[in-house]
């Protein structure tokens, strides 16, 4: 659980917290849902002693499925009052490890027609739950999910905003962001060393996204690389993807204080 995430918001984050009370205990459970024959298990949090309907937020998982990395993310948000949809995208059961975590992200990043259909899915429950504000949805995604994200951004969901923590900026051809279609603000949180996702690929996010007269942000950490959200990457930056630990906790800010801004 992220403690500092929450003990450390400055007095406008904290206002997005909806909980007038003491929390009552986070609700959490597993959901199946389905798409194209697929069946897909997400996680669902979100503290019942907020209520009524809430902002929402979609979280979209990196290459080895969904983890306790997304879900611990997801209580921490819950904690903060919003109704919180950890999506799944591989399928129920798929949770596979290097190198096979390669083989079934590529599969998705080679597909950019089945990889958007997997996140409306995600992004339709969510919009479905009666908890959910639908005005006020935003979704956010770690490595494999922070391209996620950005695929629902440039495909014209109707989201509020996406964050993408150390994803891969890169389009597919025919999938670039169009002009007056990108409906969602963007953040990408960005590690300046990533190698996965050098230079020319921030260059080329930038011109896309300025083409496509997007409202959009982004974020480089020095000395970060890919992953870097992620204890179980390590601190070995010669490996290319490392835990940084300052660049996760000014990431969760930026990510807090876009939700403010969109949240108001």
């Amino acid at each position: 659980m992220l403690d500092w995430a929450v003990k450390s918001l400055s007095p406008l984050l904290l206002a997005l917290s909806l909980v007038t009370g003491a929390h009552a205990a986070l609700v959490e459970k597993a959901v199946i849902y389905h798409q194209g024959g697929a069946t897909l298990e997400g996680y669902h949090v979100y503290d019942d002693a907020v209520a009524g309907k809430r902002p929402a937020i979609l979280v979209v998982h990196q290459w080895t499925g969904l983890t306790d990395h997304e879900k611990g993310r997801s209580r921490a948000l819950a904690q903060l009052g919003f109704n919180v949809f950890a999506a799944d995208i591989y399928g129920k059961g798929i949770r596979p490890q290097p190198p096979e975590a390669g083989t079934e992200a590529g599969k998705f990043k080679g597909d950019r027609v089945l990889f958007r259909a997997r996140l409306m899915a995600g992004l339709d429950w969510l919009k479905a739950d009666e908890r959910t504000e639908v005005k006020k949805i935003a979704a956010i995604g770690y490595c494999f999910g922070g391209t996620g994200v950005l695929e629902l951004a440039r495909s014209g969901a109707a989201v509020a905003g996406v964050v993408s923590f150390h994803g891969a900026l890169d389009a597919a051809p025919g999938f670039l962001a169009q002009p007056g279609k990108v409906k969602a603000k963007v953040l990408v949180l960005h590690g300046a060393d990533d190698p996965y996702a050098p230079a020319e690929q921030v260059a080329a996010f930038e011109k896309e996204f300025t083409a496509a007269k997007a409202d959009w942000q982004l974020v480089l950490y020095s000395g970060a690389v890919h992953a870097f959200t992620q204890k179980e990457a390590g601190n070995d930056n010669s490996k290319g993807a490392a835990y940084n630990e300052a660049a996760d906790r000014r990431s969760w800010a930026a990510a807090l204080a876009f939700f403010a801004e969109l949240f108001k």
